[in-house]
């Protein structure tokens, strides 16, 4: 009983810091994604609607890459003997 406890804990922990990642995930590719459209040379200086879907876009697969491979290592660290 007192495993059973001791293990919902530790799934409750990873999936919190599974969230937490792949939000810090998403805001990171929002932002340099937005910050590629806003400075770069030669790119006319304006974040239109195009600029702000693509930024969605990268953020939600910069999450969903993050989510991934936390989900494999965790994976790879429960079949370790």
């Amino acid at each position: 009983m007192v495993e059973q406890q001791q293990e919902k804990n530790m799934d409750e922990t990873g999936e919190v810091r599974r969230r937490k990642a792949g939000i810090a995930a998403f805001l990171t590719g929002l932002i340099i994604t937005l910050a590629f459209f806003a400075f770069w040379p030669g790119l006319p200086h304006v974040i239109d609607w195009g600029a702000i879907l693509v930024a969605l876009a990268v953020g939600v697969i910069a999450r969903w890459l993050c989510r991934s491979q936390m989900a494999k290592a965790a994976r790879r660290k429960s079949e370790r003997p």
